[in-house]
């Protein structure tokens, strides 16, 4: 007599655990087509890197609403570093780099470790360089006391939108 009851008293408390699971995922609101990455919003970060940093800094003007910003920073102490940071319309990471560090150490450490391959791509009348890495690709443009870096998951193609896109001015 005694094992029924266990077994009935398991049954039991499974039926409970199961109703209290069941209302609160009805009455607990929930969203599985909500995007968990927010955008963010770098207009104030760019003015004020704008106003800090001993070179123009870049940010694009004119992508299309599918480009989602997702970080920013600028780190006016060694090298000045200014970063924005993009999810592509397919969802896949570029991100903008620059600084007055030397770029034969500041390159591969924003790209994760990506090598120069010796290429060219001509973005908007600029020969950028193409490095290439194991994690992230990368379009390197060299100007007096900065270097620009796009850099990210995406292809060569959404790394060059994005620089073509860049702008230095407010």
């Amino acid at each position: 007599m005694r094992g029924k009851q266990t077994v009935r008293d398991m049954f039991l408390s499974m039926l409970v655990i199961t109703a209290v699971a069941g209302v609160v995922y009805l009455f607990i609101p929930h969203d599985d087509k909500l995007d968990p990455i927010k955008a963010v919003d770098y207009r104030v970060e760019l003015a004020t890197a704008r106003r800090a940093a001993p070179y123009p800094v870049a940010a694009p003007a004119g992508l299309s609403k599918d480009w989602k910003p997702t970080s920013v920073s600028y780190e006016g102490q060694s090298g000045a570093g200014w970063h924005l940071g993009f999810l592509d319309p397919d969802g896949r990471y570029v991100a903008v780099e620059q600084s007055t560090n030397p770029a034969k150490k500041y390159v591969p450490e924003v790209s994760r470790n990506a090598k120069n391959t010796g290429r060219t791509h001509e973005v908007a009348g600029q020969e950028w360089e193409r490095w290439e890495g194991p994690k992230y690709d990368a379009l390197v443009l060299h100007a007096e006391g900065v270097t620009t870096v796009v850099t990210g998951s995406a292809p060569t193609e959404r790394l060059a939108e994005m620089a073509a896109a860049l702008k230095t001015a407010s």
